[in-house]
């Protein structure tokens, strides 16, 4: 099982090489690439919460919002035609957007 650390609503990977000896992590999603690291697992977990603080800082001193983690926006997701016709008519004879039909049948497919 991954290791994961959490700080702000951010969440990061924590993994090691043993080729460098070093712990490193990235996180997890947002667009772009955000890392840290440090030589043990709790200067990475320090490392991480400063990535984070970091990252925050310059998106206020810059006047820009700040990437928010699973939005709740797949833009990269794609499926056949048919299966598109499928979840647009199913939505469409329950009154729900698609969007709702597709969160609803993930919902049951990863509580289940």
């Amino acid at each position: 099982m991954t290791t994961l650390l959490e700080y702000k609503g951010y969440q990061g990977t924590v993994e090691y090489t043993d080729e460098d000896n070093v712990y490193f992590g990235e996180v997890l999603g947002i667009r772009g690439l955000i890392s840290y690291e440090a030589e043990n697992e709790a200067d990475l977990k320090r490392s991480f919460r400063e990535t984070i603080d970091s990252y925050l800082s310059s998106c206020e001193e810059e006047g820009r919002m700040p990437m928010r983690p699973y939005c709740g926006v797949l833009s990269d997701i794609r499926i056949s035609p048919n299966i598109h016709e499928k979840i647009y008519s199913f939505a469409i004879s329950r009154s729900k957007s698609p969007g709702q039909v597709v969160e609803e049948a993930l919902h049951q497919y990863l509580t289940a």
